[in-house]
């Protein structure tokens, strides 16, 4: 069985502080005084069958130790998507539905009709009670409550818990992230795995840092990477990958001053734009911001074809932003931005001159930060309405210890604000994890995302048990939301 001990049962006390109560009772006022804005429903698809995932916890509604008895307990459980975490709609009437569990047949149901704030919940066969049926309110990027008939009350996680096995009760709707769910319909695309998926198949040169991707114009693929003179690699199909060379294969003396006289130059950023190849790449050494971002431009993209056009932007060591991690994004409206940083005040980006490649002004504006913390490795792409801004958090360059994961935030302007799905700015600190390391993957992250024929691909590092950097390609797919999830 993979439960070990049992939830708490009971209403209890509830650990609310002054500050939530008093903002329920500001809540409960300005609802006297002005209409509420009416509530829309999401769409429901009765013959399908939804994980309800919760947004405080991150965790699935689960059928607690796989029971198939009245009165057992509906839990929070990590998502496995088995069949006690899956989840029918069906029909009351009225905007309202029973929730029925695949696995027992029985429905969600507010214990003994209890209309007391932290009543149980649990499943028993369909009476088609009001206290079994609720309506789904929308609240905002994705999310839904599911208000009680019985009692109008939100069907919640108690305590805000994020374990495994915290109950689910029923209490006054304040709107809270514990009260909130998100529906994730199976077989569908629009659905997210519920575990992170490993690196695709891929096969041949697969040894790369900080790859970054452009398809040429004959359909194949250029990949550039970390290190001495910008190593190039080339596919047909996507999977199987061989070494073309470098960039710049007889050595760099220009970028020598950042690079304490070093050839290797750190994650170049390849885009093939009005007929040519331009790659912006950036020279430094480890654990300073002495560094700069240079352009360079070829016809082919072959090694050694490629043209250095000089400095784009420095940092000095007096200053709170550091030059490397380039990625250049073009907008809907055509101008050109170059987004580039690594830890210090985070994350920057510069406007750029589409004729040259070089920077329009002097303004520098900020995207993204952790307050000095590690984030680095922006790339930025459109899709739909959105700009999306992936990032890399935590650290890289550590082998199988590295801790970098794949984090993103979205906006409607290329400058921002950024948010991630819980409407934290990224400017704060804020952004929503989409790749973790998991089992033997270690560390992904320096991602980028090519829009490609069969859909937006996903190219980053991971490292291995034996240390060894390797490329990772996956398919990004988009929920309901517009938030996208590897797999």
């Amino acid at each position: 069985m993979k439960r070990r001990t049992a939830p708490l049962l009971g209403p209890g006390r509830r650990l609310r502080n002054t500050a939530i109560a008093v903002v329920a009772t500001l809540l409960m006022v300005c609802q006297s005084l002005v209409a509420a804005a009416p509530a829309t429903a999401a769409t429901i698809d009765t013959n399908a069958s939804y994980v309800l995932v919760n947004r405080h916890s991150g965790k699935a509604m689960d059928v607690y130790n796989r029971a198939t008895s009245d009165g057992a307990p509906i839990v929070q459980w990590a998502r496995n998507d088995g069949a006690w975490q899956q989840w029918q709609f069906v029909d009351s009437g009225g905007g309202y539905y029973r929730l029925r569990s695949r696995h027992s047949g029985k429905v969600l149901d507010v214990s003994n009709r209890s209309a007391a704030d932290g009543a149980n919940i649990v499943q028993w066969s369909d009476l088609n009670g009001t206290n079994q049926q609720f309506r789904v309110v929308d609240t905002d990027n994705g999310f839904v409550k599911l208000i009680n008939r019985n009692s109008g009350k939100a069907l919640e996680v108690w305590e805000w818990s994020t374990a495994d096995g915290g109950r689910l009760s029923r209490y006054t709707d304040l709107n809270g992230a514990n009260q909130q769910w998100q529906l994730f319909k199976l077989g569908d695309s629009t659905t997210p795995p519920p575990a992170y998926p490993n690196p695709g198949y891929i096969t041949g040169d697969v040894n790369v840092h900080d790859p970054e991707v452009t398809k040429t114009p004959g359909g194949t693929y250029l990949l550039a990477h970390t290190g001495d003179g910008i190593p190039l690699k080339t596919s047909a199909d996507r999977t199987a990958w061989r070494n073309a060379g470098s960039a710049f294969p007889g050595g760099v003396p220009w970028a020598h001053p950042y690079t304490d006289g070093g050839n290797t130059l750190w994650a170049p950023d390849i885009t093939y734009v009005n007929g040519r190849y331009s790659m912006y790449y950036s020279a430094s050494t480890f654990g300073s911001n002495r560094s700069a971002i240079f352009l360079a431009t070829s016809s082919t993209g072959a090694s050694g074809s490629w043209t250095n056009q000089g400095l784009v932007i420095e940092s000095r060591t007096s200053d709170n932003f550091n030059a490397i991690d380039p990625n250049l994004v073009i907008d809907d409206q055509g101008r050109w931005w170059l987004n580039f940083g690594s830890f210090w005040s985070g994350i920057k980006m510069v406007q750029l001159d589409p004729a040259t490649g070089k920077r329009i002004d002097s303004t520098i504006r900020s995207i993204a930060g952790r307050g000095g913390g590690a984030i680095e490795a922006p790339s930025i792409f459109r899709r739909g309405g959105y700009y999306y801004l992936l990032v890399s958090f935590d650290l890289c360059c550590r082998g199988a210890s590295s801790t970098y994961r794949i984090m993103v935030g979205r906006s409607t302007s290329i400058t921002g604000t950024y948010v991630d799905r819980n409407g934290t700015a990224m400017t704060s600190g804020g952004g929503t994890q989409i790749l973790a390391g998991h089992g033997s993957i270690h560390g992904p992250g320096h991602q980028a995302v090519l829009p490609d024929n069969d859909g937006d691909v996903l190219f980053y590092h991971w490292y291995a048990d034996d240390g060894s950097s390797r490329l990772g390609i996956n398919k990004l797919g988009w929920d309901a939301a517009g938030w996208p999830f590897v797999y």
